[in-house]
C-alpha cells in the first residue's frame, strides 16, 4: 500500500473546530476539550487489526493519561453505531466520534487521502496522531502510525506536554 507524501497541518497550526458526533448520537467539537491537552488519533475503520490494537492500546493506557490531565479521542469514518459495537466488542475506554464523511476534520488536516493498494486505488484515513495542547494548538504530529508502542510513546509526549 502507498501513500502520498506527507501533507497536512503543522505544529503550531490551530486545529480546526469540525463537530464530531459521539456513539451515543450526541456531537462533540475539539473546543469542548481546550484548557487541557488532547491527544487526537485517526485511524482507518473499526475492527480492523491495526485499529483494534490501536484502540486497545490506548484504552488500556487511559487511567495514565487521565493522571495526567490528558484527554484521548479516537477519530474515524464510521458511523456511531459501528463505534458503540466496536467499543463494546473489544472494552474500549478511550472515546470515540465519528467524522463527517465528507468535509470533516480528517478533511480539513489533509488525513482523508487516496491511497492504492493491489493497484486499487480508495479514499482512505492515513494513521495519524495528533498532540493538541490546552489552547487548541498543534504540539506534536505522528504521521504514518506503526501501533506496537505507539500509544505509549505519545503518553509520554503528553505527560510532558502537561507537565511544562
Amino acid at each position: 500500500m502507498t501513500e502520498p507524501a506527507e501533507t497536512g497541518p503543522a505544529i503550531g497550526d490551530a486545529i480546526p473546530d469540525v463537530a464530531l458526533e459521539r456513539p451515543d448520537g450526541g456531537t462533540l467539537r475539539v473546543a469542548d476539550f481546550r484548557g487541557r491537552p488532547l491527544v487526537l488519533f485517526f485511524y482507518p475503520k473499526d475492527d480492523t487489526p491495526g485499529c483494534t490494537t490501536e484502540a486497545r492500546d490506548f484504552s488500556a493506557l487511559k487511567d495514565r493519561f487521565d493522571a495526567a490531565g490528558v484527554a484521548v479521542l479516537g477519530v474515524s469514518k464510521d458511523p456511531p453505531a459501528r463505534h458503540r459495537k466496536f467499543a463494546a466488542r473489544h472494552g474500549l475506554t478511550v472515546p470515540l466520534a465519528s467524522d463527517p464523511v465528507e468535509n470533516g476534520l480528517a478533511d480539513a488536516l489533509g488525513l482523508w487521502i487516496e491511497k492504492s493498494m493491489y493497484g486499487r486505488t480508495y479514499m482512505g484515513m492515513a494513521r495519524t496522531t495528533m498532540l493538541i495542547d490546552a489552547e487548541g494548538r498543534i504540539a506534536r504530529i505522528w504521521r504514518k502510525v506503526k501501533v506496537k508502542g505507539h500509544a505509549a510513546e505519545v503518553l509520554e509526549a503528553a505527560k510532558a506536554l502537561a507537565a511544562g
